[in-house]
């Protein structure tokens, strides 16, 4: 018999599982017993206990901001940068808070060094947050923005490889983890292909940092932006850009915040101006930013290392295996989502024949799940049980 997570014996078999039990006992009161199955982490992430209690102690303190110090203020954002750094083996000097995805990516579209005629490559059919960005900046820039087609619904990394065997191409961005197939790309050997080449790379990390390890470092990527309100559990308005340490002084802002250059954490003299940007990627964060929802994103974080990012990670690829196994067992079900474990994280997409009718009869039974592009995604998390998955795959099957 598989054993259930969060049991004794489950623990002795893999140390990587967790005790869910115990954890929705601490984190996640509403999951245990409710009358919803909630696998939509890859839409919004639900918040732990100890982020709504971190948001109502600062909705107080906000309330009387008298009580709010400089120190206490600027002090959370330097947490986040530390935690940040810490989940993705970078340096703190290289992280700049921000409020979404979408401000890394327009940050890359807008301040990377990339003359007229340039080429831009994404895969087609990304999330429109990869898209736009570069569809702007070339009409703004005079640049050439071309997606690569996807085979069998999924990008075949060897044709995305070819495609920048042309001269012209000098900036690719993907997402690391795709929202409507699951395929999770090989950084490592794109990012490789990119340097050895000469060309940015960027990445759209949000559906798979919290699902999946990352080092920054192995990626060679030189902007990686994520989003911290679906896989980190972390409010909206709360998320953060990578920009590799070489890269920082490179670049200029391509918008201004009155604290990017330097000597503006000094209060008493704002007015002594000085245009000298900061030497680390603070220069590109855009204050004010929403210390609540960042001191709520550190309370999340704080868990994720209390866990152990490995360990979730383990149990999130349980879960996602669970339904990789049901989808092939099934000749009337489609998996869209590579079976593969090192080319999926956390969301796997399937694709009965008749998709609509199934979401409904889903949503009717209280499966929360996403329906995109013809397919039902399922996007477990740390929360989720087997019991958790199975329930929706007894739903699902013909």
């Amino acid at each position: 018999m598989t054993p259930t997570p969060g049991t004794a014996t489950s623990r002795q078999a893999d140390k990587r599982l967790l005790d869910v039990a115990a954890l929705r006992r601490r984190e996640f009161q509403w999951a245990e017993g409710g009358d919803e199955v909630f696998l939509n982490a890859a839409s919004t992430g639900p918040l732990p206990r100890r982020c709504i209690e971190a948001l109502g102690e600062w909705a107080e303190l906000r309330a009387t901001p008298h009580k709010l110090s400089d120190e206490k203020l600027f002090s959370t954002l330097a947490v986040s940068r530390e935690l940040v750094s810490r989940l993705i083996g970078a340096s703190p000097k290289e992280i700049a808070l921000a409020v979404n995805t979408g401000y890394g990516l327009n940050l890359a579209a807008r301040a990377l060094p990339l003359a007229p005629g340039d080429v831009i490559l994404t895969p087609d059919l990304e999330f429109l947050a990869n898209v736009y960005p570069w569809w702007a900046a070339a009409n703004e820039r005079d640049l050439e923005y071309r997606r690569i087609p996807l085979e069998n619904g999924v990008l075949n990394e060897d044709t995305f490889l070819e495609a920048l065997d042309d001269d012209d191409v000098k900036c690719v961005s993907v997402s690391w983890v795709d929202s409507a197939n699951g395929c999770r790309l090989d950084l490592e050997r794109l990012g490789r292909a990119c340097k050895e080449r000469g060309i940015w790379f960027v990445v759209d990390a949000i559906q798979g940092v919290g699902a999946c390890p990352l080092n920054v470092s192995e990626t060679q990527a030189d902007i990686i932006a994520c989003g911290a309100q679906k896989w980190l559990l972390s409010p909206w308005g709360s998320g953060f850009v990578y920009v590799r340490e070489e890269l920082v002084r490179d670049l200029e802002p391509p918008i201004v915040s009155w604290m990017a250059p330097k000597g503006t954490d000094d209060f008493r003299r704002l007015r002594d101006y000085d245009m000298t940007w900061r030497d680390d990627a603070r220069r590109f964060e855009f204050i004010t930013l929403p210390f609540q929802d960042f001191a709520g994103m550190n309370a999340s974080l704080e868990l994720f290392f209390e866990l152990g990012p490995d360990r979730v990670a383990g149990h999130i690829e349980q879960l996602a295996s669970e339904i990789v196994a049901w989808a092939g067992s099934q000749p009337r079900v489609e998996l869209i989502t590579p079976a593969e474990p090192e080319r999926r994280a956390g969301i796997v997409c399937v694709r009965p024949r008749d998709g609509q009718r199934v979401s409904e009869e889903l949503k009717a039974e209280g499966i929360v799940h996403s329906f995109r592009e013809g397919n039902i995604r399922l996007a477990p998390h740390m929360y989720n049980t087997l019991e958790d998955v199975r329930s929706a795959l007894h739903f699902m099957t013909p």
